[in-house]
């Protein structure tokens, strides 16, 4: 599985890790980062450095690499956090990766759903990332996410990695607007979390 989902805050690689056991993709600078980026490696994360366009050969290698073990790859393609409320625009450069495969692989669009308390955990904009994670351990309560995998499809059937981008970015726009309206809807009953 190749797995392409939103991205809200730090605690999306933890939930779906959890669940999935996948490999991350994230931005190189993270590596050096003191303990987070040693735990990053010992989950086989992929580094990449997305300012050095020069790269991008080698990092579609070493992604294809990755993709040749027995761990899952998770990418998320906005390239950042955002608020929570909506998608941004899904980055295609990477899945470049897909065309083709380099073995049989389905795309897993995940939907990553904190419902009500997603404004309260989503981390974006300039907030430092010691701040942020102050914010989210001194909230009160417990914390609901809900991974929603959504229908996977097989990215040899697309014809090019903007087409991969915008078939997961529609599905996963679609369970967020879905959600979103249960969320308000009084009569609503709560998501298990996952």
């Amino acid at each position: 599985m190749f797995l392409l989902a939103n991205h809200v805050s730090w605690i999306d690689i933890l939930a779906l890790a959890g669940a999935t056991g996948a490999a991350f993709v994230a931005k190189d600078d993270i590596a050096r980062w003191p303990m987070i980026g040693w735990l990053a490696a010992q989950n086989n994360t992929l580094f990449v450095a997305r300012e050095r366009r020069g790269a991008l050969a080698g990092q579609i290698a070493a992604l294809r690499a990755a993709m040749l073990g027995h761990q899952p790859v998770a990418l998320f393609p906005e390239g950042t956090t955002s608020d929570g409320s909506g998608l941004l625009t899904f980055k295609p450069t990477l899945l470049a990766v897909l065309l083709p495969p380099p073995r049989a692989v389905m795309i897993q669009p995940v939907h990553i759903d904190y419902g009500a308390a997603t404004a309260d955990i989503a981390w974006h904009g300039d907030e430092p990332a010691g701040a942020n994670a102050m914010r989210i351990l001194g909230r009160k309560g417990p914390l609901p996410v809900t991974l929603r995998f959504l229908e996977p499809f097989d990215p040899v059937q697309c014809a090019d990695r903007k087409v991969i981008a915008a078939m997961a970015r529609a599905r996963i726009a679609q369970s967020i607007a879905q959600s979103s309206g249960a969320h308000h809807r009084p009569s609503a009953s709560p998501l298990p979390p996952v």
